[in-house]
């Protein structure tokens, strides 16, 4: 989605932005073959009723009321569904990111100044005063979404949000009676492992075992299998406890 042009509404202020995606897949890409031939199979939309391969123009949307009966929608129909202002960014309120549990965190992405906009910088900087986030909703595709917008290094991040009802969660779990003892180990265990988010440290082990299995296939090499750690486990929690604080030192 590079690109695409929206504008933030403020009150009677039009902000208008650029929005570009922030996150880019970084998975190996694989084909589906024919084991017997190697040639790539194909995806084909296919009515057996009719007997017949479909194309695009011969298929509408269905919603399923009752087993095997349909109410059917058009494109046209499901546009005028839309919401009005539906490539603006409306803003509803200001708000503290500490409100947001990260679950309910979706996609990223990056609002740019479009013509070095003079409102788009005042925007930023009242957002990095205020030390608020602003709650807004838009749409994007074919899907409604409220989202977060808050300043960073680099402008304007926007990041959509599940709704509630996505959202699968388990009743709260009550306050529970824990040995003190082992919770004083727990809380020795989590002070000595601090440390700081450094994104450029971590790296996709996975990812780049399978680019090392291709250059070594491509060599004419066998794979080499990753050593796995053998870690024994320790059924009683104290003594876990006590030989992770060892094992630390």
């Amino acid at each position: 989605m590079p690109n695409i042009h929206s504008s933030i509404s403020l009150g009677l202020v039009n902000i208008p932005i650029k929005m570009n995606q922030v996150i880019r897949n970084n998975d190996t890409s694989f084909n589906q073959l024919h084991k017997k031939c190697l040639n790539r199979i194909k995806y084909i939309k296919y009515c057996p009723h009719c007997k017949e391969e479909l194309k695009e123009k011969d298929i509408i949307k269905g919603y399923e009321f009752n087993d095997d009966e349909y109410l059917t929608f058009t494109k046209e129909e499901l546009n005028k569904l839309k919401p009005e202002n539906e490539q603006e960014i409306a803003i509803e309120a200001f708000l503290d990111i500490k409100e947001i549990d990260p679950i309910y965190y979706e996609k990223s992405y990056l609002l740019d100044t479009v013509k070095k906009s003079k409102a788009y910088y005042l925007f930023l900087e009242a957002l990095r005063k205020s030390k608020k986030v602003a709650l807004a909703k838009t749409v994007l595709g074919n899907k409604f979404y409220y989202c977060i917008l808050r300043a960073c290094d680099y402008g304007i991040i926007m990041t959509t949000l599940f709704f509630e009802e996505e959202i699968i969660l388990p009743d709260v779990i009550s306050n529970s009676k824990v040995n003190e003892k082992e919770l004083n180990l727990a809380l020795r265990l989590i002070d000595e492992r601090k440390g700081k988010f450094e994104p450029k440290k971590y790296q996709d082990e996975y990812q780049n075992n399978i680019k090392q299995a291709i250059n070594d296939k491509l060599k004419g090499n066998k794979i080499k299998e990753v050593k796995k750690k053998n870690q024994a486990q320790v059924n009683d929690l104290l003594k876990a406890l006590e030989k992770s604080l060892k094992k630390k030192k």
